[in-house]
């Protein structure tokens, strides 16, 4: 089976992409949405956080997710105990699902495939990239939040010319039938390897 990363900077489209792939059947395991449910599900996960942050970190038994951003935001050592305790279970939820798709490739959508040295586990790495001005409005239109927190999450980020030097393809993402397209043509490259 080969498994394909897909990854890029906060806010340049990696779920749209992620959806073209899936609706072309292509198996996608959103791995945030995968953390986010095993935090909220495995006991072990829960305990440890708990452990860390304190009682806070969960609120009628449901994870706390403000307080929890609020503890890791501009707080290097505390998301890298967070990502500690929650990365080696998602990793381990991802390989048993692996096991279970009976398709050409999968792909694993993850925000950090560079930054936690992940990406030196697939086959293929796939970056979404957009222009920055394109990724601040799409943020600033979905999120309350503000360009000062956009910005910071983004220096956190590999840059894009980083990722592409690292990557297999490329998929601009500004205009969505040209993103159709590159998707379209990565699918039938992967395919083409696979056989």
């Amino acid at each position: 089976m080969i498994v394909v990363g897909l990854t890029g900077g906060i806010g340049s489209g990696k779920t749209t992409v992620a959806k073209l792939f899936a609706a072309l059947g292509v198996p996608v395991y959103i791995a945030d949405d995968e953390a986010k449910k095993l935090m909220n599900r495995s006991k072990i996960i829960k305990r440890k956080l708990i452990e860390l942050f304190g009682e806070q970190a969960y609120t009628n038994n449901v994870l706390n997710r403000p307080f929890l951003a609020d503890k890791i935001f501009n707080n290097a050592s505390n998301l890298e105990k967070m990502n500690a305790i929650v990365h080696p279970k998602v990793a381990s939820h991802f390989k048993r699902w692996v096991n279970k798709q009976e398709a050409p490739y999968v792909i694993k959508e993850s925000a950090i495939l560079f930054e936690n040295e992940a990406y030196k586990n697939y086959d293929y790495i796939i970056t979404v990239t957009a222009p920055k001005e394109l990724r601040i409005e799409r943020l600033l239109k979905r999120h309350e939040t503000s360009i000062e927190k956009i910005e910071a999450i983004m220096k956190n980020q590999w840059n894009d010319a980083k990722k592409m030097e690292k990557s297999h393809f490329v998929i601009i993402n500004k205009d969505i039938e040209e993103t159709k397209r590159q998707v379209q043509l990565t699918h039938n490259k992967i395919v083409n390897f696979t056989q």
